[in-house]
């Protein structure tokens, strides 16, 4: 077997955390087997670099390695996506094609995101992890696959399987080999050592000197909190390579370039689940309820100028008229008033993300894309939720 340090240098990988040295370790042990894989961790933390190295040290390493991004991939064709479908199975099937399954025949599939995938293609994904069967979308011919598969989520999985949204058998087919990989923010000692990786990496991409820290920038890199992990640390480090003339980087020019830390700004809370980008039910609350307080007082202002809005001063009609649909807005807010004076530990989630995706939807007529964008969330992400807290339905009786 190959040392660590071998593993790390063949990948790129950057960091002596015990932890990351024991998933490593572990990865290169179970390779050899046809065992599945669960790895879990935060967004950001490079569970992917876990697949490539079980694929490398297996049987399996001249067949095909697929990844693939569960939660980038339309709900209607994640099963055309992984299992292929038969001419005329669908509006749009001109032609037969075949699916991952199909084509990491004696390979690895990699499933980022599996979290993500719809009930129904848990299903089909559990028939083949325990058969290795699967059925053409549109054909009722059963085929057979010989494929390892490898899954990376970074959801709660007790609470999504006690609120129905992933199958547990699934989930104890897949976890048949758990990887854990260790958030940045607790491997203080690995974060300065990437940070000059990352620098000299793009020093010579760009042809410069590579960018340096002070002893105080370093106590300002290693005390944020890195909700981003290690993906944000390149982005921060690539844009101070790029911008910094002086390359020697004090920690108040470092401090510029991190964003400003807050509730919307923390990794996700443990137990909770999240979208396709990253966001919890959480984030999202709190995101939106700074934005709604924004907006209230900016109207106030602008209504009451710099008068008291306990004793208003009666705006000219113009104004009234000017303002109409500021005030349309600002009735919205009053409705939801008791949210925004209520603790943080008294939040009910699930009510509260209901009148916040509610308020969304009927500022902008019902557009969802519209009102994706006003809660920092994707599309899919927010039909996820509406689909989740009955909205859809409810919005479908209302047409």
């Amino acid at each position: 077997m190959d040392s660590i340090q071998h593993i790390k240098n063949r990948f790129g990988i950057i960091g002596n955390d015990p932890r990351l040295n024991a998933a490593l370790d572990k990865a290169q042990q179970i390779a050899p087997t046809d065992l599945s894989v669960l790895i879990t961790g935060e967004s950001g933390v490079g569970k992917e670099v876990i697949p490539r190295i079980i694929h490398a040290y297996s049987p399996r390493k001249h067949g095909p390695y697929i990844a693939i991004n569960c939660g980038a991939i339309p709900e209607g064709t994640i099963d055309s996506e992984l299992f292929g479908h038969e001419k005329g199975a669908f509006t749009g099937a001109n032609d037969a094609r075949k699916g991952y399954f199909e084509v990491a025949n004696n390979g690895t599939l990699f499933l980022d995101e599996v979290g993500e995938l719809p009930l129904g293609t848990q299903t089909r994904l559990l028939r083949v992890l325990e058969t290795g069967e699967f059925i053409r979308v549109g054909s009722s011919k059963t085929q057979r696959t010989n494929v390892r598969v490898i899954a990376a989520t970074n959801i709660h999985f007790a609470r999504a399987i006690s609120q129905g949204k992933f199958r547990e058998d699934l989930y104890y087919r897949l976890n048949a080999i758990p990887i854990f990989l260790p958030p940045l923010r607790e491997r203080k000692g690995d974060i300065h050592q990437l940070f000059r990786k990352f620098a000299l990496d793009f020093a010579e991409k760009y042809r410069m000197p590579a960018a340096r820290l002070t002893d105080e920038a370093v106590q300002v890199l290693n005390e944020y909190r890195w909700p981003g992990n290690v993906r944000e640390l390149k982005n921060i480090a690539e844009q101070i390579s790029i911008l910094e003339e002086n390359r020697q980087v004090s920690a108040d020019t470092l401090r510029s370039y991190l964003p400003k830390e807050g509730p919307e700004r923390l990794p996700v809370f443990h137990g909770e689940t999240t979208g396709a980008d990253g966001l919890s039910d959480r984030d999202i609350i709190f995101k939106i309820l700074f934005q709604l307080r924004e907006e209230v007082n900016e109207l106030k202002a602008r209504i009451y100028g710099n008068s008291s809005p306990a004793q208003p001063i009666q705006p000219p009609t113009n104004l009234l008229e000017e303002h109409k649909e500021e005030e349309d807005i600002a009735v919205e807010e009053v409705e939801i008033q008791p949210i925004l004076s209520e603790s943080e530990e008294d939040l009910n989630i699930q009510e509260n993300s209901r009148q916040l995706i509610l308020h969304a939807l009927q500022k902008h007529n019902g557009k969802r894309k519209a009102a994706a964008e006003e809660l920092g969330i994707s599309e899919r992400t927010l039909y996820r939720k509406l689909t989740s807290l009955g909205l859809l339905d409810e919005m479908k009786r209302k047409k």
